[in-house]
């Protein structure tokens, strides 16, 4: 009984068994990373970068020892300025959990920040890389800029020093000329997409011959707007010319690849779209100046040809040239009067025998004759079809009375018979049946059976 006790206690102190799905572990380990790994900084290298359909980013971050999977989703992506890459090093926040469908854990991409280059660099050398790869730098597709603009539209800030820096060169320049701003914001959150509906909305109305986007300097992050892609598309679309004026002298923005023609400031923009009216007038003196040379060579060439031609003979008795013509011309005509005479004889005659033979022939006759010819010829061939015929039938008589004198019914008719087998063999000799076989005996009339009896 003690025993029994004994074995009792040590059975209650076993620890019980809890056993859990694969479903329950996973929750728990994903509980686990979600309490302790709510906002980390990571950095690696950036591998195995691929883009869903969805528009969400999966690769991997990882160093010389180790890595981990990484998922960025596509709102994610919006707030980001440049796209991730294979082989960028890069420091990423967000959280760690765990893909339940495959039990891997995983970073939640929140953010990324590339190490040892800022963010819009990056990004503004991604999207110059990839538009460079388009084409839309290519020289050959850039417009030239107009001569004289009648209308020069302008995209810029109101309230900015660019817009009274153009105004100002503009009027000194060319003072009829005439100027329509578009305001628009050129630097913040949004300044892009009203420079983008600014040159779609010039483009749409067709009321200038040549665009101006102009701006003050500012840091990369001032200037950013013009380095968006929906700009630089927006750009290359226009079937306007576009000028860049843009920042300072070492500013470079994707609109300025893009632009036509790009100036280094907003007054280099305003030089460059007009021409200044003593240049332009310096231009149109030299132009009529060349005019006038080549009118007076011109006169001077035709002058020697005219001398040239006066000093011939031709010139110098045209009445007996212009006579002699004459007379010529009325030997022509006679002569071509005197040869349409004769071809008109000739086709007359030509025409009254023909006439003659038509009426003296006579279709009458001619029928006539041909059916005496057609009845002669039909009774000759029925006379040769009827000799013919009797050649034949008479050949055959004598062929039938051949094959009846040698028929083996004439033997027959003088006594003799034709002995033969069960099988039909005609029968030349006694050994060729036996006692007991039958035999037939073809007669002139009629046919006997009979066994063999007796062989002799």
């Amino acid at each position: 009984m003690g025993s029994a006790m004994t074995t009792q206690f040590q059975l209650n102190l076993m620890p019980e068994r809890r056993v859990c799905t694969v479903s329950e572990l996973t929750g728990k380990i994903r509980d686990l990373l979600a309490r302790n790994f709510t906002d980390i900084w990571v950095e690696g290298e950036i591998s195995n970068c691929r883009e869903a359909q969805s528009g969400h980013i999966y690769c991997t971050l990882k160093d010389d020892r180790a890595q981990v999977r990484c998922v960025c989703f596509k709102n994610q992506l919006r707030l980001m300025k440049f796209r991730p890459e294979d082989g960028l090093h890069v420091t990423v926040r967000g959280s760690i959990s765990i893909y339940e469908a495959r039990g891997e854990y995983q970073i939640y991409v929140e953010n990324i920040e590339p190490v040892g280059l800022g963010a819009l660099q990056l990004a503004f050398d991604q999207l110059k890389k990839r538009l460079e790869a388009e084409g839309l730098f290519a020289a050959e597709r850039k417009k030239p800029l107009p001569l004289l603009p009648r209308c020069i539209g302008l995209i810029t800030s109101p309230s900015g020093a660019a817009v009274r820096d153009v105004v100002r060169i503009l009027r000194r320049r060319f003072h009829n000329v005439h100027l329509t701003l578009y305001p628009v914001r050129v630097q913040g959150e949004g300044a892009a997409s009203e420079i983008v509906r600014a040159v779609q909305f010039f483009n749409r109305k067709q009321t200038v011959d040549v665009l101006i986007l102009a701006r003050g300097g500012g840091s990369l992050e001032d200037l950013w707007p013009f380095n968006e892609e929906a700009l630089a598309r927006a750009i290359a679309a226009s079937t306007i010319p576009v000028l860049s004026g843009i920042g300072h002298e070492t500013d470079f923005t994707i609109a300025d690849f893009v632009a036509d023609v790009r100036a280094s400031t907003p007054s280099a923009a305003a030089e460059l779209v007009v021409q200044t009216r003593r240049e332009f007038d310096k231009r149109i003196s030299e132009l009529r100046g060349a005019l006038a040379e080549q009118i007076r060579y011109r006169i001077l060439v035709l002058s020697r040809r005219i001398h040239e031609f006066a000093g011939r003979r031709g010139f110098r008795r045209p009445l007996d040239l212009l006579r002699q013509q004459r007379q010529r011309a009325d030997e022509m005509t006679s002569r071509l009067a005197r040869g349409l005479h004769a071809s008109l004889e000739q086709s007359r005659k030509r025409f009254t025998s023909a006439h003659l033979c038509i009426v003296s022939f006579d279709f009458r006759m001619k029928i006539a004759a041909l059916r005496l010819r057609l009845e002669k010829r039909s009774i000759e061939l029925g006379a040769r079809a009827e000799r013919l015929l009797w050649a034949l039938r008479e050949r055959m008589d004598r062929l039938r009375l051949q094959l009846e004198e040698r028929s083996p019914l004439r033997v027959l008719e003088r006594g003799y018979a034709i002995a033969t087998d069960a099988a039909g063999n005609v029968l030349r000799d006694a050994d060729q049946v036996a006692l007991g076989d039958t035999i037939a005996i073809q007669l002139h009339r009629g046919r006997l059976t009979t066994e063999v009896k007796k062989k002799e």
